[in-house]
C-alpha cells in the first residue's frame, strides 16, 4: 500500500523566469544503484499534491521524487501579465526545473494527461536528459486540421479579453466546489474526490467573514489555446525519444484518441499496461496499482 501520510518537503525553485513550488519526497531507504530522480508532471486542472498516494511508494524504493505545480496551477507562479500558458512555456519550465534540481544527471519523467504530453515533448527535445518516460494517457487531444488555426486564434483573443475583464472568480462555498468536481469527474468515487479537493482549492474568508474556497488555478486556463494540437507534430517528438517508455491506460473508461496506436508506434521502445476500471484519473482512483507499475518500470 502507498502511504499518503508521508508528507513531502516543499521547495521553491527559480526556473524559466518563474518561482515554482515543488513537492519533494526524499528516499526513505539507502539509494541503490538503480535509483534515480523521478519528476511527476500533473495534468490539466490538477496539482502536484494529488500525486501524494503514488510518490511515497517510489521514495520507499530509494528514488528522489519531485512533483512541481505547473505554471498557473496549484501554488506555483502564474504567468506574468501579458503572457500565457503555451505548451512551449511548459517545456521550458520543465527543462529549467530539471537543470536546477538534477544538474548533470538525467531523470525519469512520469506525466499524466497534459503532463504526459509535456513530458513526451520534453523527452523528444532533450532525449539525453530522460532515462525513462512513463506516459499516463498523455498522448494529446484529437488531431486538428490546419484550417482551424485562424478560428482558434480569434476565439483565443476574444476569450482572453473576456476573462481579463471579469477578473478573479468569486469565492465558492466548499460544497459548491465539491459539486463541480463531481460534475467534472462523475466516474471517480466521492471519497476520492473529497481527498483531492483540498489540493485543488484554497480556503479564503469573504467580506462577511464566511469561510469560502477559490480554485488554485489561473482563470486564463479556461480559455482556448490559440495553437491547435497536430498529431503529426507530436509523433515527430515521440520519434526522437530514445529511452524506454511505459504507456499506462485507464481502461475502457479512460481517455483514448482514435489514432492512439499510431501515436504509440512512434516511440522506439514502448511497453503498454492497462489499469482496468481506473479511468483517466488513474492516479486518483487506483494509486496503489499505478505505483506498483511505476516501481517495476523504474
Amino acid at each position: 500500500m502507498t502511504k499518503d501520510s508521508v508528507s513531502p518537503n516543499t521547495i521553491r525553485v527559480d526556473a524559466n523566469g518563474l518561482t515554482h513550488r515543488v513537492l519533494e519526497w526524499s528516499p526513505s531507504v539507502a539509494t541503490n544503484a538503480s535509483a534515480t530522480t523521478v519528476v511527476l508532471v500533473h495534468g490539466y486542472m490538477d496539482a502536484a499534491g494529488t500525486w501524494d498516494r503514488v510518490a511515497p511508494a517510489l521514495a520507499e524504493r530509494g528514488h528522489r521524487v519531485l512533483a512541481p505545480d505547473m505554471r498557473g496551477f496549484g501554488d506555483g507562479d502564474r504567468a506574468p501579465r501579458g503572457s500565457y500558458y503555451h505548451f512551449a512555456d511548459y517545456i521550458a519550465d520543465l527543462a529549467g526545473l530539471v537543470e536546477a534540481l538534477s544538474p548533470g544527471d538525467p531523470v525519469a519523467v512520469v506525466g499524466h494527461s497534459m503532463g504526459g504530453t509535456i513530458a513526451t515533448l520534453y523527452a523528444g527535445a532533450f532525449p539525453e536528459n530522460v532515462l525513462r518516460l512513463a506516459n499516463l494517457e498523455g498522448l494529446g487531444p484529437p488531431d486538428n486540421p490546419w484550417e482551424v488555426g485562424p478560428t482558434r486564434m480569434r476565439r483565443w483573443v476574444e476569450e482572453l479579453r473576456g476573462t481579463r475583464a471579469r477578473g478573479e472568480p468569486a469565492p465558492l462555498r466548499r460544497e459548491d466546489a465539491r459539486r463541480r468536481l463531481v460534475t467534472n469527474h462523475p466516474s471517480v468515487p466521492r471519497e476520492v474526490l473529497d481527498h483531492r479537493l483540498p489540493h485543488l482549492v484554497r480556503e479564503v474568508t469573504d467580506a462577511d467573514g464566511a469561510s469560502r474556497v477559490v480554485w488554485r488555478f489561473d482563470p486564463l486556463h479556461r480559455t482556448t489555446s490559440p495553437v491547435p494540437f497536430f498529431a503529426k507534430l507530436f509523433v515527430e517528438f515521440a520519434r526522437l525519444v530514445t529511452c524506454p517508455v511505459l504507456f499506462v491506460s485507464g481502461g475502457e473508461t479512460g481517455f483514448h484518441v482514435p489514432d492512439e496506436d499510431d501515436r504509440l508506434a512512434a516511440f522506439a521502445h514502448v511497453d503498454r499496461a492497462t489499469l482496468e476500471g481506473a479511468g483517466h484519473m488513474m492516479h486518483w482512483t487506483q494509486p496503489d496499482a499505478l505505483a506498483a507499475l511505476l516501481v517495476d518500470f523504474l
